[in-house]
């Protein structure tokens, strides 16, 4: 077993306390649409075509009001009697089957413009077996008109339909009412705290979801050979020897010239959303295979974003006889220049080799960007560097001097260097300013942002662009450009 740099943490399974309410219903009847509507953002993709969700996707919805309002985990799940573009109907309906499992209330979609249909009175026949309770639901009912229709939902056997039109929000009240008496028999329950949010990035089948899967214990996510099977982005919580943390699946990311449509599209589009609102990043590297120039795009996009970030080398298994694990480190190191203070972890996540390490490595780089460094302590760190190398002068400008530093934030570590005049500041300096800071300070494993502060201007490195902003200050931010 390999690990660079970090310790081992055994694994222990999470457990759910919300009371679980199931989306179900045949494709395209507006489930993913209706999730979104009742959570008040996109979180399922939603597209003519159908068969887009294939995972159970989930959110905490608060039914009540007031500071002790009870909430429910809504999942929305695939249709049932899919007929999947990649023939992953077996692993679909397997997934609906757990969500349906696990429900104490159903929520039964139908759309009412279309009336019932033979795929209806299917699920309707299966929904009967069960003793959780069911609500019918009459979707898209966009006009007036159509409340006269939906009487024949009656056949149905689940009493009468309630009208709602998840694309204009119509009928939601009169659902969390009744979402609120379906469920109060049961303790009144509120969401655990999502604990570290970690992001899974990286290529098609790189083993993302085998990962997920391996962390969560269960078959959380559908894993497949086909490339492109995880569309939605899936939060997955978890509480791992105490430490609780939201694994966020993602879909694979390919070229953008590579998108073949609109779902491939908004797929990668939350998969590269998910680096953002991650407080850490799994990035995975397929050891079977050469690094990409895909690869060092996604690099690129985690570095833009400052986000704590752990190479998570999978497949080791297959390349272990094949390759040193020193030598690859230096590849890795080779390849992403940018990224050389970020931890390694070697797994293998079929084999589950080594994948509660992730666990631990996450929760120290997230405690290493949310320290602080007092203002004379960092003030000494940094007049030691300028005294072991001072910044060059360079021709044309004043001489560059560094009055005082200050850490104005965390996560990530930010450093302002209050400084004569910044384009006396070169990049080769500041990349050297910051090798020290990473080899000297308490966060030596995760992106630090570096500013420059001299008469009114700012001056940023280290991944982004300059361009117009705010500083930490809230003042508009000037660049050198």
């Amino acid at each position: 077993m390999i690990i660079a740099k970090k310790r081992i943490l055994c694994y222990s399974p999470a457990t759910m306390s919300l009371p679980v309410v199931a989306i179900v219903g045949r494709p395209n009847v507006g489930k993913s649409s209706l999730l979104n509507c009742l959570a008040g953002r996109r979180i399922s993709i939603v597209d003519p075509t159908p068969g887009v969700t294939r995972d159970r996707i989930s959110f905490p919805l608060c039914i009540g009001e007031g500071e002790d309002a009870p909430y429910v985990e809504v999942v929305d799940t695939g249709g049932i009697g899919i007929v999947d573009c990649h023939s992953l109907e077996e692993n679909v309906e397997e997934q609906i089957d757990f969500g349906i499992e696990d429900a104490d209330v159903i929520l039964f979609v139908v759309d009412a413009r279309e009336g019932v249909q033979p795929l209806d009175k299917e699920v309707a026949d299966r929904l009967r077996r069960l003793e959780t309770p069911v609500i019918l639901l009459a979707n898209k009912i966009d006009e007036a008109r159509l409340f006269g229709e939906i009487g024949e939902l009656n056949s149905l056997g689940f009493g009468e339909p309630h009208p709602i039109s998840a694309h204009h929000a119509r009928g939601m009240h009169a659902l969390l009412d009744m979402l609120r008496d379906a469920v109060s028999h049961l303790p009144p329950a509120q969401p655990e705290a999502e604990g570290i949010k970690l992001a899974i990035i990286g290529k098609r089948n790189a083993g993302k979801s085998t990962l997920t899967n391996a962390l969560a214990g269960e078959d959380r996510v559908i894993v497949s050979s086909t490339p492109g099977t995880t569309r939605d982005s899936v939060d997955v919580k978890l509480e791992i020897d105490g430490q609780r943390l939201t694994l966020i699946d993602t879909a694979g990311v390919k070229r953008n010239r590579s998108l073949n449509d609109d779902i491939e599209w908004y797929s990668q589009h939350r998969a590269l959303r998910s680096v953002r609102r991650a407080d850490v990043t799994a990035f995975m590297i397929d050891a079977s295979l050469p690094v990409s120039q895909l690869d060092k795009t996604l690099a690129a996009v985690i570095q833009e974003e400052f986000k704590p970030v752990i190479f998570v080398i999978n497949k080791w298994d297959l390349a272990r006889d094949v390759a040193d694990p020193d030598d690859y480190l230096e590849y890795i190191e080779r390849e992403f220049q940018q990224l050389t203070f970020a931890p390694i972890l070697f797994v293998s996540a079929t084999e589950g080799l080594n994948v509660k390490a992730l666990v631990t490595l996450a929760a120290q780089v997230h405690a290493q960007a949310s320290t602080r460094v007092g203002t004379g302590e960092l003030n000494q760190i940094v007049g030691s560097i300028i005294e072991r190398r001072g910044p060059s002068h360079k021709a044309g400008t004043k001489p560059p001097k560094v009055f005082y530093a200050s850490q104005v934030s965390t996560n990530p570590p930010t450093i302002v260097l209050m400084v004569n005049a910044t384009e006396s500041f070169d990049n080769n300096y500041e990349r050297f300013l910051l090798n020290r800071f990473h080899e000297v300070m308490p966060f030596s494993e995760v992106p630090i942002r570096l500013l420059l502060r001299g008469k009114g201007k700012w001056s940023e490195r280290r991944g982004t662009r300059l361009g117009k902003g705010k500083n930490p200050d809230g003042e508009d931010q000037q660049t050198d450009e």
